[in-house]
């Protein structure tokens, strides 16, 4: 394997702003410990973080001393990197401001990565220990998990007596999730001990008896918890959005703003995703008519779906398929890109664990220390209920030259401050992601019609995430309401479809990114295209693009008009 992990401290700063990102990385990391961790930064690895409402306003206070510094710094000197640094900043400041006033936790109980639980459940398991320090440093923080989970039920306390509760769907889903862990042996977190190391006997006995003694119980009792005092209290199907719980539009607005980095109101976002989804149908129309000499799109959608030929025979087989679809598409890339990443893109199957709520597949950044590739993980749970049509516009999404190259570029950028590189705005993760899925059908990527086809489908479920998303949050949407648009305007096979609608449940706003980042790409493109005719070349534009890290949409314009500018 060919790899090269990014920096796991930050230099020392040679500018006012790039030293006022390094803090509020630090802040960043302090709150988050287990990302940071996950991502290679493991000054926090006993860790986890402190979820009371004390902390989170010292939290807040911070922000906005940092705020108050970052804002005074004059622009007038500041080169072209450090001004977007500075917007950046503030862009992220105010995210978070919003996501403390959406307050998730006190009302977020779910079998996503999204709630307390689920959290620990998912990313423990993904933690690496190299040496002696690290692997004692996972029982000091395993030794904090029942802190953690009372604090989640504090949380969830305090949002109760606002009238502020979880969905009961969501919530047994949760309880699932954790009796699943509790019936695993051995422990999905009895992480492996450091290769080669004498103290591997000693460790990995206490590590078994830190699982069996407080980790267990702590879940065991979050798991009681939900059943005796969250799930009376619960929402129905029929309350599932935001709109449904006190100042919930506010709420999810605030959302709206964190997860596209633009203005856009709910309403706008309903009509651009109903237009999107009829302009998609049409290209529906045109293919299934070469395809399968149907023209209607229910009739397309049902042979989709009904064909068992369209249908994976094994695990085995869905894996062997990405992995040639992601190398296919690594091949093909030097004429679409300037600046390619070293990381190689590695592959692997989501966890037995939480399979079953996991969506079709996801991508999961390389840790900074080189402890952990880049990795795209598939879900192969149930192959017979998976569609095979739409493996490559996933793969092309979620790895090459999806978020693997996104990602992993910025993470190789060795002049930006660290805060820069790493995966902040999910619009332009995401629309990114979207977009490369047009993208590699530009490149001559797709294996066939029928693998075309899973591209258009995968087009459409983006786009009715902006109706179903603002259908159940801001509209009052019951989950029936947004399960049935998804099945009448998406090929989309209801397995999916099903743990789909929860996410978008679970997490308000962030099914809005895909599209709304996708279509200001390309906007951005045809906008340089124009500008730029016969001098316009797409390795330049992708390396633009790419080559500044993650950054809010209004910020990404302004950097792409720069770049046009210069150039004509």
């Amino acid at each position: 394997m060919s790899y090269r992990s990014g920096m796991t401290s930050m230099p020392p700063a040679t500018r006012p702003i790039d030293g006022l990102a390094d803090e509020l990385l630090a802040l960043t990391l302090a709150a988050e410990p287990l990302d940071a961790t996950l991502m290679g930064f493991r000054q926090h690895d006993g860790d986890l973080a402190d979820l009371s409402l004390a902390a989170e306003a010292a939290r807040a206070a911070a922000r906005a001393a940092l705020r108050e510094r970052i804002t005074a710094v004059a622009t007038d000197d500041l080169t072209e990197q450090e001004a977007i640094t500075r917007a950046v900043l503030l862009a992220q400041l105010s995210y978070s401001d919003d996501a403390m006033f959406a307050d998730a936790l006190s009302y977020t109980a779910a079998a996503f990565p999204v709630s307390p639980s689920s959290i620990l459940l998912a990313y423990l398991r993904m933690v690496v220990a190299t040496d002696g320090k690290q692997a004692d440093d996972y029982i000091a923080r395993l030794s904090q998990v029942p802190r953690y989970l009372a604090q989640a039920q504090q949380r969830l306390q305090a949002g109760r007596t606002q009238g502020l509760t979880p969905v009961r769907h969501l919530v047994e889903m949760a309880i699932d999730q954790i009796d699943r862990f509790l019936a695993a042996t051995p422990s999905p977190l009895a992480i492996d001990a450091p290769d080669d190391w004498d103290g591997a006997a000693t460790w990995s006995a206490s590590l078994d008896a830190i699982l069996t003694s407080e980790v267990e119980p702590a879940f065991a009792a979050h798991r009681e918890y939900l059943r005796d005092e969250v799930l009376p209290t619960a929402r129905s199907n029929d309350d599932v959005g935001l709109v449904h719980l006190p100042s919930g539009l506010e709420r999810y607005h605030a959302l709206v703003r964190l997860h596209t980095t633009t203005d856009r109101t709910p309403d706008e976002l309903h009509a651009l995703g109903i237009a999107q989804v009829a302009r998609i149908h049409a290209e529906f129309r045109e293919l299934g008519q070469r395809l399968f000499g149907l023209s209607d799109v229910t009739e397309i959608f049902a042979h989709l779906q009904s064909d068992p030929s369209l249908r994976w025979h094994s695990s085995a087989e869905i894996l062997a398929a990405a992995e040639v679809t992601v190398r296919r598409a690594e091949a093909a890339s030097p004429a679409w890109f300037g600046r390619l990443p070293v990381a190689v893109c590695e592959l692997d199957a989501i966890p037995e664990l939480e399979a079953a709520g996991a969506p079709p597949a996801y991508y999961m950044p390389p840790a900074l220390d080189g402890s952990r590739p880049g990795t795209y993980y598939t879900n192969v749970n149930e192959p017979r209920e998976r569609t095979s049509f739409d493996l490559e516009s996933v793969a092309f999404h979620e790895a090459v030259p999806g978020h693997h190259f996104q990602i992993s570029l910025a993470l190789e950028l060795p002049d930006l401050p660290m805060l820069r590189r790493l995966p902040l705005f999910t619009a332009y993760i995401e629309g990114w992601g979207l977009y490369s899925e047009r993208l590699a059908d530009e490149m001559g990527l797709y294996s066939s019609d029928l693998q075309r086809m899973g591209m258009l489908s995968a087009d459409v479920w983006r786009a009715s995430r902006l109706v179903v998303d603002t259908g159940m949050h801001a509209f009052g949407w019951t989950r029936q309401q947004a399960v049935d648009y998804l099945l009448t305007n998406t090929p989309v096979a209801p397995i999916d479809v099903e743990s789909e609608i929860d996410r978008y449940i679970a997490m308000p706003g962030q099914a809005l990114s895909y599209m709304t980042g996708r279509i200001e790409i390309e906007t951005l493109r045809a906008r340089a295209e124009q500008a730029l005719g016969d001098a316009f070349d797409i390795r330049d534009f992708h390396d633009v693009l790419l080559a500044s890290g993650a950054l809010p949409l209004a910020v990404l314009g302004d950097l792409v008009d720069t770049w046009i500018a210069a150039r004509t």
